[in-house]
């Protein structure tokens, strides 16, 4: 078996070193797994690319901005047979990276969710009114597709990297985490989440409460009422691709 993480970058120096310092690469190798870390650089002028690069990550350079267009130009590059996602910022816990690949292993889960939302860190966020702006746009998800996600904006997720290609995510900016999460589940994939630690951030955010917001919701009431963005249920054809591959 073999991991990809990917990693999307603007302007990240302050942390980039520190995560790609946290992930237990030997912890994941004595596992049987191999580890490809593999940064996306979506435009910095910075020393990002740089520092990634000096610690052995493979660089991918996206210019066109934007965090869904970031994740689309990671996952072509992946080869892992595992898809880990994070943020380059310090807030996600890839030191637990060994205990979230064995929960998804051993529930046979296809898309794995963290929720950030069990317990806020003040410290980590400006963060209530983020917490509850997630709460709620998460809420509205689970009501509109009956989605099982508390934590629709969480941006750590790991997936099988075989579902991606029946998954049609169209979002170019943040609403790229809360779009594939729908996707996996509407198209029949099994799903779950489990609680995380949300760490306080390395250098400066980029994203805008309001205009992400708004963008989020934007999505969302596409995504359920836009007839023209509904594609055809691959559910069961996904599902026996999968078992093939298996045997």
């Amino acid at each position: 078996m073999k991991i990809s993480i990917i990693i999307p970058a603007l302007n990240e120096e302050a942390g980039i070193e520190k995560v790609i310092d946290q992930i237990p690469k030997g912890e994941l190798l004595k596992s049987g797994y191999e580890v490809e870390i593999i940064v996306v650089d979506n435009g910095s002028t910075d020393k990002t690319a740089e520092i990634a690069k000096a610690k052995e990550a493979q660089v991918v350079a996206q210019p066109l901005r934007g965090y869904g267009n970031a994740y689309r130009a990671g996952f072509a590059k992946a080869t892992g047979n595992i898809i880990v996602t994070g943020d380059a910022d310090m807030t996600y816990p890839f030191d637990r990276l060994p205990q979230l690949i064995e929960v998804l292993i051993a529930n046979d889960w296809d898309f794995l969710n963290t929720d950030r939302l069990n317990k806020v860190n003040p410290a980590a966020t400006t963060a209530y009114v983020h917490a509850l702006g997630t709460w709620a746009l998460s809420f509205i998800i689970r009501f509109f597709f009956n989605c099982p996600f508390h934590d629709s904006q969480s941006g750590m997720w790991i997936f099988k990297r075989e579902i991606w290609k029946f998954l049609s995510v169209k979002s170019e900016g943040m609403s790229f985490s809360q779009e594939i999460k729908i996707e996996a589940f509407t198209k029949g994939f099994k799903c779950g989440e489990i609680p995380i630690e949300y760490r306080p951030r390395v250098g400066e955010s980029k994203l805008s409460v309001v205009r992400d917001g708004l963008g989020a919701m934007s999505q969302i009431l596409r995504k359920k009422f836009n007839g023209k963005e509904k594609v055809p249920d691959l559910s069961f054809e996904a599902r026996a691709n999968i078992e093939a591959s298996k045997k």
